[in-house]
């Protein structure tokens, strides 16, 4: 049996024909070719070269799939089959390719252990390392377990609406492939709450010992998070699509993210003013604690914009430190447009993510950052494509980075190349990643300011005189009542004062 371990999704498919192809033409063929070395006793030049040209075909295509097969960071995928899947089909139609490829149990595999310098402990969990896969790519968690065998640590499906919505009329998503950069404006299209939620649970095996304390995402250090998003047609001021969201999704998530930066979805980006985000962890809260009772209680994240100003990142942080929330995801799609943009596409409205979001998810975090106390996790998600990049996000503070656009256009070996050349930083700087994350939270997290300590002030150098002829005075008064005592206790007559 051929286990697919390092394949990528689009080699899967045509691999799969080809076999079945094969194997039709091979039934075919057989009875003629037996036929004609019943009537002629031995085979013919012709067969003979035929046999050696299949033999040829089979021999060489058995070495490229070795050797594809032991490459976990699938370098066949990322130059030579994601580019031709990117001219052939249109963004929208490869991308729904890849999410069925993935999550038919077929797809490809990290087939490498992950060293011990990337794990990181996360809410007092160990992880095995710290590259995740930010939301928009499994829309609507119907590959949770493929996405789990490409090595990441973080999958986070969603982001998913109460009710199904078709999302924005399409053409909605754009390569920039010169930018290495990507524009979407799918604006939520979702299978809506309960068809999800029936995929989530039919992920849990009846047959799981009792005790044995799995993580959501069914695999020890791995977390599967459910990102939240709301309706188009409901209130823009409106919490109960998120609220909805806790009360159905708590029970089967490690981690609920809190969307309100999608720029796709008319008002959502509104929900981040102090106010109306105060108002919306409130009732998230009371929700997330009404499923108390369940065995498992999720984690709450946030998720912002990179296009806040200082200020109302100032809020955010102020909010954040006043209510209950678990961690801050830094952060979704931009709507700037930087001069830098080469592809044509980058007049089409909508969030752009990839190379050239990282300086504004940066500058976000390393505001925040000072802002926010270190028990509260910042994960940094925009524009990481190498380990170089997820070593930035650390040294800013950044406990755990997801990645998006650069899976898109790496592929199936996205995961295992950041991972590998992230542990080689790592090792020449001779640290971990926890030490790393630990130095950077440890200087630049916010601290609670001691209470100031009141000093006496100063007397004018005038007073001060006063102040001390006063006691000399006193002191001259003290030895006359002295005196005049004892003048009375010998019998001579004490002045009358």
């Amino acid at each position: 049996m051929i286990e697919y371990d390092s394949l990528d999704s689009t080699s899967v498919i045509l691999m799969f024909t080809l076999r079945h192809s094969t194997l039709r033409a091979g039934h075919a063929f057989r009875p003629t070719f037996q036929a004609r070395l019943a009537s002629t006793g031995s085979p013919s030049p012709q067969n003979t070269l035929k046999k050696g040209l299949y033999a040829t075909v089979v021999a060489v295509s058995t070495g490229l799939f070795a050797v594809y097969y032991l490459d976990s960071r699938s370098a066949i995928h990322r130059y030579i089959i994601t580019p031709t899947i990117r001219n052939a089909l249109d963004p929208e139609t490869s991308h729904r390719l890849a999410v069925r490829a993935i999550g038919s149990g077929f797809g490809p595999r990290d087939t490498q252990v992950d060293d011990e310098r990337l794990k990181l402990e996360l809410w007092g969990t160990q992880i095995s390392n710290p590259v995740g896969l930010a939301a928009g790519f499994d829309k609507n968690g119907e590959a949770v377990d493929g996405l789990l065998d490409l090595g990441f640590s973080w999958v986070e499906i969603g982001s998913i609406t109460p009710n199904p919505q078709p999302g924005n009329p399409q053409p909605r998503v754009f390569h920039l492939p010169e930018d290495d950069a990507l524009i979407n404006r799918y604006g939520f299209p979702s299978d809506g709450h309960a068809l999800v939620l029936s995929r989530l649970r039919a992920r849990i095996s009846p047959f799981e010992p009792k005790g044995a304390n799995l993580p959501a995402s069914q695999r020890p250090g791995t977390v599967l998070a459910v990102n939240l998003g709301k309706n188009k047609s409901s209130p823009a001021d409106s919490i109960a699509d998120f609220v909805s969201g806790v009360e159905t999704f708590g029970p089967y998530a490690d981690v609920l993210v809190i969307n309100v930066s999608s720029p796709n979805t008319p008002g959502l980006r509104g929900l981040q003013t102090r106010a109306a985000l105060a108002n919306l962890l409130n009732g998230v809260n009371i929700a997330r604690k009404k499923i108390a009772s369940s065995s498992r209680i999720p984690k709450l994240v946030v998720k912002i914009a990179p296009d806040l100003s200082e200020p109302e990142l100032l809020d955010i942080a102020s909010v954040i430190r006043e209510n209950e929330v678990d961690g801050v995801i830094v952060s979704n799609t931009t709507v700037a447009r930087p001069s830098s943009l080469i592809n044509p596409n980058k007049g089409e409205q909508g969030g752009l993510s990839g190379k050239p979001l990282k300086p504004y998810t940066l500058a976000a975090l390393r505001i925040l950052r000072p802002q926010i106390p270190g028990s509260i996790p910042l994960i940094g998600c925009g524009g990481i494509s190498t380990g170089a990049d997820a070593l930035e996000y650390a040294k800013a503070g950044a406990s755990l980075v997801q990645i998006y656009t650069s899976f898109g256009y790496d592929g199936a070996g996205a995961c295992r190349r950041i991972k590998d050349e992230l542990n080689g930083l790592l090792a020449k700087e001779g640290t971990s990643w926890q030490g790393i994350v630990d130095s950077a939270v440890n200087e630049l997290s916010w601290k609670p300011t001691s209470p100031p300590v009141l000093v006496k002030a100063e007397e004018p150098s005038s007073v001060r005189a006063l102040i001390d002829e006063a006691k000399e005075l006193g002191k001259l008064l003290d030895q006359l009542s002295e005196k005049f005592e004892d003048e009375g206790a010998i019998g001579i007559p004490t002045p009358l004062l």
